[in-house]
């Protein structure tokens, strides 16, 4: 019994260290996402916050994680992007944008609402680059 034993585990940490060391996957391909393949970087963006009570302002970099690689020939469609970015930020209230879980949200919609309008250019990913908000 005790040879089946140092067996069993002698297979238990085979399969332990293969799956830690050599089997290794990237979050993208285990999630079954597409691969960022190369980054729009968008200027700044400037705005009101939707909030009534108060006047909020966000300042707030963005750049698209994009699932095809950049072809410098071919300009992005920066205008109908910067425009589908206005629209979801310009909805946001500044108390939901002051938590972690808030931020997040906000990447979501941003993402579900660039593949809504410019399916075309492959958006991933959407990283925040710098974020400011001033009540």
């Amino acid at each position: 019994m005790p040879v089946f034993a140092v067996a069993l585990l002698g297979v238990v940490g085979l399969t332990v260290w293969y799956g830690t060391s050599c089997g290794k996957t990237a979050p993208a391909q285990m999630s079954g996402a597409a691969a960022v393949r190369s980054t729009l970087h968008l200027e700044t963006f400037v705005l009101n916050l939707a909030d009534t009570d108060q006047k909020s302002y966000l300042r707030v970099g963005i750049d698209l994680g994009l699932s095809q690689p950049s072809k410098h020939e071919e300009e992005p469609p920066v205008a109908p992007v910067r425009d589908t970015i206005l629209g979801v930020l310009g909805e946001a209230k500044v108390d939901d944008l002051m938590t972690a879980a808030g931020k997040a949200k906000l990447k979501q919609d941003l993402l579900r609402a660039l593949r809504d309008r410019v399916p075309q250019i492959g958006v991933e990913e959407v990283y925040f680059t710098e974020f400011l908000i001033q009540r």
